[in-house]
């Protein structure tokens, strides 16, 4: 995972940050994933901008695949020539012996970090018991190497991940606890965040974001956008390592035009539409149920939309 240290003073300890992308998951029509898609996806994003991958999230579709299929994802990709430490991948699950055995083995693959939802299925859980969650989880894995992002998503998961549970993790797990996706879209949670837990990695989970969460002690994003935009957000990272401010914003209001567009439709059918479009391969459109592929005229809206703010994917290589 590449490693930087605030430009604002180069003698503070350096955190793992930049562009992520929350990978998308290319499937085949019989809706089994399309594995020379998937790399060449994740090869081109790392050619194009992102630092990293975070595959089986949320955009990659990964709760709709089995703990077999999503271990397959992660050694299709590395088999494929993507760095192992570029990747975080999505591992937490409602299920206490699946989400140590995607863990454990994103460990043993040498990924940079895994992204752990909460268990997710029960509502209305306490703090305590979503710390013994992960804390039976961490102690399972039992593994020096293991860092864990915690993927606070509470729209979608309606588990949501209090500053109190944070700090409960970081006194009992230093250096497991690597930091957080918060996708919750509520900045003043993500700042507070940074400020409060210094060394504690906050990724914007919401690309429009990323240039204010920097500022505020961020280290950078995990997005679904980055899957057509990642150039964009690495201009506005780019800018805020060179300390320039008015670049960063310029790249912003660009990467938050994009953001708009996409987000006019259901994202990861959106996203996928997009990218069969830029590929010319129509089985990129592909979604597994319940998540239904975009109508034709939700397609060429889609189209339209982003032609208007000027953006062009990058060549596929």
């Amino acid at each position: 995972m590449p490693v930087n240290s605030t430009p604002q003073d180069s003698s503070s300890e350096s955190t793992p940050g930049g562009v992520f992308a929350a990978a998308l998951t290319p499937l085949n029509p019989d809706l089994s994933i399309n594995r020379a898609a998937l790399v060449g996806h994740c090869r081109w994003l790392l050619e194009n901008g992102c630092d990293g991958l975070a595959v089986l999230g949320t955009t990659g579709e990964a709760n709709s695949f089995s703990v077999e299929e999503r271990i397959d994802v992660l050694d299709t990709v590395i088999a494929g020539g993507v760095p192992a430490d570029t990747l975080i991948p999505g591992t937490g699950c409602c299920s206490i012996p699946d989400t140590v055995a995607l863990t454990r083995h994103a460990v043993e693959s040498g990924a940079a970090g895994v992204l752990m939802l909460p268990p997710f299925y029960y509502k209305g859980v306490s703090d305590d018991g979503l710390f013994a969650a992960y804390s039976e989880v961490i102690d399972r894995v039992g593994d020096d190497r293991l860092r864990v992002y915690l993927y606070h998503f509470p729209q979608m998961s309606a588990t949501p991940i209090s500053y109190d549970l944070i700090e409960r993790l970081l006194t009992r797990y230093p250096g497991v606890i690597a930091g957080m996706k918060d996708s919750s879209g509520d900045y003043a949670n993500m700042a507070g965040a940074a400020k409060r837990f210094p060394g504690f990695g906050v990724l914007s989970g919401s690309d429009e974001f990323l240039s204010p969460l920097l500022r505020d002690g961020g280290v950078g994003c995990i997005t679904a956008v980055a899957n057509i935009a990642g150039n964009l957000a690495a201009d506005v990272y780019a800018a805020w390592r060179s300390n320039d401010g008015t670049a960063m914003d310029a790249a912003q209001q660009k990467l938050n035009a994009v953001r708009e567009a996409a987000c006019a439709y259901p994202l990861s059918a959106g996203l996928k539409d997009i990218m069969a479009g830029h590929t010319g391969d129509k089985s990129w459109r592909t979604v597994r149920p319940p998540l239904v592929a975009l109508d034709a005229a939700q397609s060429a809206g889609l189209a339209a939309r982003l032609e208007a703010t000027g953006h062009i994917l990058p060549p596929l290589g």
